[in-house]
């Protein structure tokens, strides 16, 4: 008599194969490879406060609202909306770096887990690896250092040097072209907003995955047409090993 099988648990679906190789990752920082516990957050409430905005007016709520829905653009683009009068506006950026920057100082910032790990082994699998944020650069800089993350990637980047940070592909493009690298099917985007998704869909990547590590829920990533929804980016070299 046989006996019946025990249920099978389904296996994952294989991601699809690409007739392009990936060579280089472009991987967000905040919500996808790191965690900066709201900091951003009380640097610009104090911000506002210090420029005449003080929390608990109508000013500084949508002000806040701004602020939140133009964060994975770049964390400065939100004070020309705030403020008319540009000397104000470029004042007030100014101590929002600061502030940012004194914090990180004080309390630092933490890998996402498995993280480090998952850069590691994504270059291990022969890709490039580009970290890239719409913090500025100095800021950028204090964070990889503090992670002992200088050098762990090929490449870092912010708006400050590609023009435009995310839901523009200028962060992507500027990788491929900043490596040498000729095809930009050969992109893997990694990241946690939507606006990280229709980056790489503007680039033309050739593998764009969101992780849920961060801001937006798979829904959200769907929509906004990421090829596949992972926990997290520990995930992610073993889909890049399924996709050849």
């Amino acid at each position: 008599m046989s006996l019946p099988h025990a249920p099978r648990t389904p296996a994952p679906p294989a991601a699809a194969s690409s007739a392009v190789p990936l060579r280089l990752a472009v991987v967000d920082m905040s919500g996808t490879s790191i965690v900066e516990h709201g900091l951003q957050d009380t640097a610009f409430a104090r911000t506002l406060d210090q420029h005449g905005v003080p929390a608990g007016t109508p000013e500084h709520d949508d002000a806040a609202r701004r602020f939140r829905a133009l964060r994975p653009t770049s964390r400065t683009a939100v004070f020309p909306r705030v403020f008319a009068d540009r000397a104000v506006a470029a004042a007030a950026t100014r101590t929002f770096e600061a502030t940012f920057d004194a914090l990180l100082a004080e309390h630092g910032v933490r890998a996402v887990p498995g993280a480090e790990e998952a850069l590691v082994r994504l270059r291990a699998l022969g890709l490039h690896v580009c970290l890239c944020t719409g913090y500025a650069r100095h800021t950028q800089n204090m964070i990889l250092e503090s992670l002992g993350w200088m050098g762990l990637a090929d490449l870092s980047l912010s708006p400050d040097d590609a023009g435009r940070g995310v839901p523009y592909p200028d962060m992507i493009l500027t990788a491929l072209l900043g490596l040498d690298l000729d095809d930009v099917r050969s992109v893997l985007v990694v990241g946690d907003t939507a606006e990280d998704m229709t980056a790489g869909r503007r680039a033309g990547a050739g593998l764009v995955v969101g992780v849920r590590t961060g801001r937006d829920a798979d829904d959200v990533l769907l929509a906004a047409c990421a090829d596949r929804v992972v926990p997290g980016l520990a995930d992610v070299p073993d889909l890049v090993v399924r996709t050849r």
